[in-house]
């Protein structure tokens, strides 16, 4: 019997993937394939840690096979992390596979099959891990009443990102706003570039869509100065940042250290991954506790 589906990707964020590029970073993009269709999510430019949230949508997804079969086992989807390259094709970082939760056209989408939660892929580049990703994939048949029938795609909307749809409400990671602090010591090179994958906003970490989604902390040149120079700009460099609340969810913070050349050019020197934040949150305390406890 001929099953006809549609297939929800939804492509939040990869993390801790290999540096592509001389810089230390990569311009990384995911591919999705499923049956004889794919789809490629937009590139994020100087990142490890890209964070596409987006959803891609299969339409008109033929399968063959009886209705339980395409329930209980159905077919694999196959998702290919690349580096985008200037000149030339991209380049294969890595590869991971996923099954989609599937819900026929007589089942309710409701709890706790539905919406799907995000998981965690391992990317693999041959035999070596190569990152992570994080994403959730549903397949949902297409009944008689046809795509009207289908659950509806619960916002946000996004009218700068023009036809990329974000991942919706109730499977994206509900946010919290952070402030993140850099205090830079002493080092004798003279440039620091903190990297985080982050989708910012005008105004967040990373600088707005398109402008390299990354934070630097430049010093000064050597010596004593190199140490008063990072620590003043350590400081400037602080800013608002929208991160899960969910601490599993939290991307690693990749520190670069690069020498500044002439003319302009800069050539890293070494990086620093810090694959997980938890013991650097601080949490102001609760003052409704606190006069509470006052007030006993």
């Amino acid at each position: 019997e001929k099953q006809v589906f549609q297939l929800r990707a939804h492509m939040y964020q990869a993390r801790s993937l290999f540096a592509a590029d001389s810089s230390g970073l990569s311009d990384p993009f995911a591919r999705v394939f499923f049956i004889s269709q794919s789809q490629c999510t937009e590139v994020l430019n100087e990142t490890l840690c890209p964070t596409w949230d987006q959803l891609l949508v299969f339409d008109n997804v033929e399968l063959y096979g009886e209705a339980h079969e395409m329930r209980d086992d159905p077919p694999i989807i196959v998702i290919e992390i690349y580096d985008q390259d200037t000149v030339g094709k991209a380049d294969f970082m890595g590869r991971t596979f996923a099954k989609p939760v599937v819900k026929m056209s007589d089942e309710q989408y409701c709890p706790p099959r539905f919406p799907p939660q995000l998981e965690y892929y391992q990317i693999y580049r041959g035999n070596a891990t190569a990152g992570d990703l994080l994403a959730a994939f549903e397949l949902l048949q297409i009944g008689p009443g046809g795509k009207s029938d289908l659950p509806p795609i619960d916002g946000p909307t996004d009218l700068d990102r023009g036809p990329i749809l974000p991942v919706p409400l109730g499977i994206r990671p509900v946010l919290s706003r952070y402030r993140v602090e850099v205090t830079a010591l002493e080092h004798p090179v003279s440039v620091w570039s903190i990297a985080w994958g982050r989708r910012a906003s005008p105004g967040i970490l990373g600088g707005q869509e398109g402008a390299g989604r990354r934070g630097s902390v430049c010093g000064g040149r050597t010596g004593n100065q190199a140490a008063a120079s990072l620590k003043k700009h350590s400081r400037r460099s602080s800013a608002p940042q929208d991160l899960p609340e969910n601490e599993l969810l939290h991307p690693p913070l990749n520190i670069r250290v690069v020498d500044c050349r002439a003319f302009g050019r800069y050539t890293l020197v070494g990086s620093h991954t810090v694959s997980s934040l938890r013991k650097f949150i601080y949490r102001p305390p609760d003052k409704k506790a606190q006069h509470w406890n006052m007030a006993g």
